[in-house]
């Protein structure tokens, strides 16, 4: 038996096929509710109307799709980087089968209006103990590989994967922490200021936990591998993560600046943002080096365009953000539909695209085939691209523009537009941001044909199966 027979790679098929369900029906209620934003008829109560699909768009997507992969290729990664075999295949079968469960529960208690009304931590308490439990068993599989590992060396990619585990458990303990007071119903263990900050100090953190350090722990496998050639620098990408773990776990408060949280907490927020740009970028620098004397692959390896600009998405907000988190422009941008525009530059450009070419690599091999049609992922790849940029670019306009009318005064001091004249100016941006997201569901559409046909019609393939 080969190497790569022995590890436990039929889980990693199951939440790569859960990841893809999830992140097409994310999609799926993200056109639909950008549509409804533009057509109000088309909310239907009460089930179906904006306030009960948004949080399931979201949940869908950040823990549906992005948690979903990044458990398949944790498992997938560490495997081949300990070239130890999985601790547990039958507790991670058992988690994948809870795993699914729990996004469902989700879906279903969020349409019936069950919410804690918190940014990513929207799910009441039975659901949330779920996701705990959900959690623990997956951080014991991994670590316990790791620490089982016949490997060594520690590979950039397990520092980011163990920071991932670590990270996530110690803020959606912190600020999950609530007060029951029925099956369906609870109250934070925090109150004013106190639970705005905890709640803002999880949710950028989430972004970081969830949206920054797996995307990047599987960056930094996948692009050696599809290129053919090593990392440009393990010791940059070292030093990039440890200043990355420091400096983000202080930049919550950006998220309330002018508001009652107190004034330093505010600029130890916005100065650790600003530094935040160093690490991040430390991480693409790291990868445009890695392509010295590879740039024909741009043109040549379809999987090495969505990590570039994957990695290149990253870079952008990352400059975004620190800006974002200045005072003077946060009030000036702050409450407007750029956050949005930067915030799906986030998720549809640099997470997504990673994840897509992280599934084109390893599907061929968990399967023994060929990809079924490079040109279908090709095409796959514009239509992503074109579909983010409409709406980012879109929704940074419309944010612009929003904002310059809303400070806009007259002589004596009296706003000089009323809301809801900003807010008609707005309609024709969001008809553009349909159409974005349209091309970009047709894009995710293109993507699920692709796997489907690969894993039941591709060509097979030896070269396909090496790791």
């Amino acid at each position: 038996m080969s190497q790569q027979e022995g590890y436990a790679d039929d889980v990693v098929k199951g939440f790569i096929a859960s990841s893809i369900l999830w992140g097409a029906v994310a999609v799926l209620v993200g056109v639909l509710i950008s549509f409804q934003l533009v057509f109000p008829q088309l909310n239907l109560p009460p089930y179906l109307t904006y306030g009960r699909l948004r949080p399931i768009h979201t949940n869908a997507g950040i823990f549906g799709f992005g948690i979903g992969s990044f458990m398949a290729f944790f498992f997938y990664i560490v495997q081949r980087l300990t070239k130890t075999r999985l601790w547990s295949p039958g507790l991670a079968k058992f988690q994948l089968w809870l795993f699914n469960v729990v996004i469902v529960l989700a879906a279903v208690t969020l349409a019936m209006g069950f919410t804690r009304s918190k940014e990513y931590a929207e799910l009441e308490w039975p659901v949330a103990l779920l996701v705990v439990i959900l959690w623990v068993i997956f951080s014991a599989n991994v670590i316990m590989t790791i620490i089982k590992r016949k490997e060594e060396q520690m590979y950039i990619s397990l520092w980011y994967i163990m920071a991932t585990l670590v990270g996530v458990a110690v803020l959606y303990l912190v600020n999950n922490a609530g007060i029951p007071v029925s099956l369906f119903k609870s109250y934070s263990a925090y109150a004013g200021a106190n639970d705005a900050n905890v709640q803002w100090w999880y949710g950028h953190n989430a972004v970081a936990m969830v949206l920054t350090t797996p995307p990047l722990a599987i960056f930094y496998y996948y692009l050696p591998k599809a290129t053919g050639v090593p990392i440009y620098s393990h010791r940059m990408g070292i030093i990039a993560f440890w200043s990355l773990i420091f400096m983000y776990l202080w930049t919550g408060a950006h998220h309330l600046l002018w508001t009652p949280v107190p004034d330093w907490v505010q600029t130890l927020a916005m100065a650790f943002s600003v530094m935040l740009i160093a690490p991040s970028w430390g991480a693409v620098f790291n990868g445009y080096f890695s392509m010295n004397g590879q740039w024909h692959q741009m043109r040549e390896n379809y999987l090495v365009k969505f990590l570039v600009f994957g990695i290149t998405f990253y870079g952008l907000q990352t400059l975004q953000g620190p800006s974002q988190a200045v005072r003077t422009f946060s009030a000036f941008i702050h409450y407007t539909d750029w956050v949005p525009g930067h915030v799906h530059m986030g998720t549809m450009g640099w997470v997504s695209l990673t994840l897509f070419a992280a599934i084109y690599y390893t599907i061929p091999r968990l399967y023994g085939r060929e990809i079924y049609s490079i040109g279908l992922a090709n095409l796959h790849f514009w239509l992503a691209v074109i579909g983010q940029l409409i709406f980012s670019i879109s929704m940074w306009v419309a944010g612009v523009q929003q904002a310059t009318m809303l400070h806009a005064t007259n002589s004596d001091g009296s706003l000089h537009y009323s809301f809801m004249e900003t807010f008609i100016e707005l309609y024709p941006y969001w008809h553009i941001r349909a159409v974005g997201g349209v091309i970009y569901l047709i894009s995710v559409l293109v993507f699920v044909y692709n796997i489907v046909k690969t894993i039941t019609s591709g060509e097979p393939a030896q070269s396909a199966v090496k790791a």
